[in-house]
């Protein structure tokens, strides 16, 4: 196979649903939505064989119980798949609203509306159920999509994506507009990445590696998901309830998503109760915990984490998005130095603040420059389903176009409508009278002109 003309082939494709995109009715993008969820319903012991010959491969290829844990879609998933379907369909559609609207002086109403970012290409790695996410949020946004998931997925992505188009087959959606990179061979998204005449931005999930790579090829704008080296603050003024409930949820409900907290800072003043107890439950899920010095020196010889593998922290601990049941423990004596610690070692993913003090939580929300920052919650919530936004295509980091969860409002961009009545710049329209002489800004031209005797 040719991968390049393949590449072409697939952008194409893409390309040519955007006039139909455009002008395609809620009514039909809706019921797209509807009998694709319908039907990874009806199909779902397929999904489950094609999903176990991955699950199989994985295995006898070493992957980490937390890489074969998001690639794995059971019965539960399936129907959550299912159900972002119906929550996509059941939101407004953004295509064509018109978000702002005011009038000039000259009588001019300037607004702005929202439209299709084009052609979106999708890069992810082993969450199938992205697959089914992107696509739907693509659809109801009248964005063609190019969906590239991980080769450990291939099997799975295939009989997701069969269904997506057979339901826009039979509902009138242009099947087109829902492409798949069918085969495992890297060098297709080398090519993707350079076609910039096609594809209109880039999004691409997953490891901080594959995130630099598409960065360093695209020609097309790249939307990034970095790591999320997420983190929990327990402050003085906790109340110990909710931060032992947050912090064993934040860490291990999920560990191996990016939203699952890597650091956990604890002041000085509720550390000595604070710690042993969390020690204790994070035991009984088998987290391991990387302590610094003072937080060593709690809990090495103290009885609640007796079943606690505790290890010193590194500094580079610290970094670390571990996606795993492993966390990095620092003690801070003040609010300011847990900022401090959060500024250097996150992500600008997730951050929370335990505390029942307003000024400290009030604190904490003005001066965390995170994508989503929360007081006396759990960061798993970082979810655009959590955040009503019915699904999401991934979590920027990024500080411009969109920031955090990105749902359908973030794959449109306004435009500028005009509405006028003959209204013309500076009374400049056509002359009056044939003969007259018409007086020109020169300076205000991008024409040089020349003096007379130079022509």
């Amino acid at each position: 196979m040719d991968l390049h003309k393949y590449a072409e082939m697939l952008c194409q494709k893409a390309k040519k649903s955007q006039k139909t995109l455009r002008t395609l009715k809620t009514d039909v993008k809706n019921k797209a939505l509807l009998r694709a969820a319908e039907l990874l319903i009806e199909k779902k012991e397929q999904i489950q064989e094609e999903n176990n010959k991955d699950i199989e491969n994985a295995k006898r290829k070493g992957y980490s119980q937390a890489f074969i844990d998001r690639l794995t879609l059971n019965e539960n998933r399936i129907e959550g798949m299912a159900k972002v379907l119906h929550d996509v369909a059941s939101l407004p559609d953004p295509v064509g609203q018109v978000i702002s609207m005011w009038t000039r002086p000259n009588g001019l109403r300037v607004g702005r509306m929202r439209t299709p970012l084009g052609t979106i290409m999708i890069i992810y790695e082993a969450r199938p159920n992205v697959t089914v996410e992107a696509a739907a949020l693509c659809m109801k946004s009248s964005n063609a999509v190019i969906l590239k998931g991980g080769s450990e997925t291939l099997n799975t992505n295939k009989v997701l994506v069969e269904i997506l188009k057979q339901a826009a087959e039979e509902t009138g959606f242009p099947e087109k507009a829902i492409q798949f990179v069918n085969t495992p061979e890297r060098e297709v998204v080398d090519y993707l990445l350079q076609m910039d005449q096609y594809i209109d931005v880039v999004i691409p999930r997953g490891g901080e590696g594959l995130i630099k790579t598409v960065v360093e090829k695209a020609k097309m704008p790249v939307i990034k998901h970095y790591k999320g080296v997420c983190n929990l603050y327990v402050d003085s003024d906790a109340d110990m309830d909710k931060a032992l409930n947050i912090a064993y949820n934040a860490k291990v409900q999920r560990p191996s998503v990016c939203n699952a907290i890597e650091n956990l800072v604890v002041h000085k003043d509720i550390a000595e109760e604070f710690l042993p107890e969390i020690a204790y439950y994070y035991g009984k899920a088998s987290v391991e915990m990387r302590c610094d010095e003072r937080a060593l020196e709690i809990l090495k010889d103290h009885p609640k984490a007796a079943n606690t593998e505790i290890v010193p922290a590194t500094e580079e601990d610290f970094y670390e998005e571990f996606l795993d049941l492993i966390i990095a423990v620092k003690v801070v004596d003040s609010l300011e130095e847990a900022i401090d610690f959060i500024h250097k070692y996150g992500s600008g993913h997730s951050d929370a603040i335990v505390s029942e003090n307003y000024t400290k939580g009030m604190e904490f929300i003005n001066e965390v420059d995170s994508a989503a920052v929360y007081i006396n919650a759990s960061t798993r919530f970082t979810d655009g389903n959590e955040f009503g936004l019915g699904a999401e295509m991934g979590i920027s980091t990024d500080k411009i176009h969109a920031r955090g969860p990105m749902g359908l409002e973030e794959l449109t961009i306004p435009k500028f409508i005009i509405f006028g009545n003959g209204q013309i710049r500076d009374n400049f329209g056509i002359p009056k009278d044939e003969e007259e002489e018409v007086e020109i800004d020169r300076e205000a031209c991008d024409v040089r002109w020349k003096d007379e005797d130079n022509k």
